[in-house]
């Protein structure tokens, strides 16, 4: 699939609105027309592009005066642990990954929703609700998978990715904001990591990188990470 291929797509450009990341600015997001079936192939390349998912959604930033939302992926195979990454890798050794083919249960929407209540509530995802979680979190697409973690306990961490032809896309993660002391955010993407090297995948996606919003500033710790400036794909120094 080339660029012609994806500029012969239809788009949609939303009206502005609030900013969910930057105080005093308002956004624009492009999404892709939703009528459009979306192969693995096609994905992979909007995700190359810049494209990001949400629910079913295909979309990327589309503001007027701004660029801050920058795209961004590890170097899987050149990534290695520092001194903090391996004492977290060490601490969650006791947690076991289970791939799961829908999230939508009972235990899963509870542990969303103390998630979202004490870890952002002051998203646009608060207040949670049952129909916001499947639309967003259990919506699927050809490329989604869904792995719990689990302690000896119970369910303590989800993850949502995407299996593209050259890498894996981390969609969203939530977790029990009761176990600050294991840094499962963190944890998890170091597992994605790993997944994709066992996969020989050369990327992990992150998502979009904003140097001036503290709640992004983590994702420069995977380093080497690349940055979409443009259309190049360029490393962070």
């Amino acid at each position: 699939m080339t660029s012609d291929d994806i500029q012969s797509l239809r788009f949609f450009q939303t009206k502005a609105h609030e900013c969910s990341y930057l105080a005093d600015r308002e956004a624009r997001t492009v999404f892709m027309d939703p009528e459009q079936p979306v192969s693995v192939l096609l994905y992979s390349r909007l995700v190359t592009a810049g494209f990001r998912r949400s629910g079913t959604h295909l979309y990327r930033p589309g503001c007027d005066h701004c660029e801050a939302c920058i795209s961004c992926r590890v170097r899987v195979h050149e990534f290695t642990h520092n001194k903090r990454f391996a004492r977290l890798w060490k601490r969650n050794q006791d947690l076991r990954s289970i791939q799961i083919t829908t999230p939508d249960t009972p235990e899963l929407f509870e542990l969303y929703s103390r998630y979202i209540t004490q870890r952002h509530p002051d998203g646009d995802m608060f207040p949670p609700n049952l129909e916001q979680y499947r639309a967003f979190i259990a919506a699927t697409t050809p490329t989604t998978q869904f792995f719990t973690f689990h302690d000896a306990q119970s369910v303590v961490a989800l993850c949502v990715l995407d299996e593209l032809d050259h890498g894996l896309s981390a969609m969203y993660t939530f977790f029990d904001p009761a176990l600050a002391a294991r840094s499962l955010g963190t944890y998890v993407i170091l597992w994605q990591i790993e997944k994709a090297r066992r996969l020989n995948l050369p990327c992990l996606y992150l998502g979009y990188w904003i140097k001036d919003c503290d709640k992004m500033r983590y994702k420069t710790d995977f380093r080497p990470l690349e940055l979409l400036i443009g259309t190049k794909w360029l490393l962070l120094t």
